[in-house]
């Protein structure tokens, strides 16, 4: 059996911007309308479009977090607990659990505009252990970020709030076209 690329989704922030912006209570648990208009927690549209690309999914989150838990679990992800310092730490310790996989679509918990179709859109353009891809919107990076199989020891070893931008090499990375959605976070409350 071929080992699976996987969403890997970062949920251990602490919201920061969020509430210094006014926002109340946990970020990926503020309501937001769905398609059909219903009031869902923010974390339950980002894992809903991330389980219906039929990747596996793994999001990181704090131990604190049980109701972000109790949602990763209910759309089907294994879930790793950490007092994350950053994005860095919370990627090393995702792919770290997830070392089986051969490669990882990187995106914030948060984003809940990005598609099925944008993961599997990037899995499809990691087509070997050196690829990376990223979608874009108008020049602007935007998520998920791809990594083949060869970037695990370097994932792996990220520390604090630096993500994996160092990561990434002009002569691999590949960029793809997106949409609004890919850049869309929610560290502003709604209006």
């Amino acid at each position: 059996m071929v080992d699976p690329l996987g969403i890997l989704l970062l949920a251990a922030g602490k919201g920061q911007r969020f509430k210094a912006a006014g926002g109340v209570g946990n970020k990926l648990l503020a309501p937001y309308a769905d398609a059909a208009g219903q009031q869902r927690p923010l974390l339950a549209l980002t894992l809903a479009q991330a389980a219906a690309s039929g990747l596996p999914l793994h999001l990181v989150t704090r131990p604190q977090s049980e109701a972000i838990v109790d949602l990763a679990q209910q759309f089907g992800a294994t879930v790793t607990l950490l007092e994350s310092g950053g994005s860095g730490d919370s990627i090393a310790a995702g792919v770290q659990a997830t070392a089986n996989w051969r490669g990882w679509l990187v995106a914030p918990a948060d984003m809940a505009w990005l598609s099925a179709d944008d993961y599997l859109k990037v899995a499809a353009a990691l087509v070997n252990d050196n690829a990376q891809a990223r979608l874009m919107w108008r020049d602007i990076p935007g998520h998920p970020v791809g990594f083949g199989r060869a970037y695990f020891a370097g994932l792996s070893v990220l520390r604090g709030d630096q993500g994996a931008r160092q990561l990434l090499l002009p002569q691999y990375l590949q960029l793809l076209p997106g949409h609004a959605g890919v850049i869309k976070d929610a560290d502003l409350p709604r209006p």
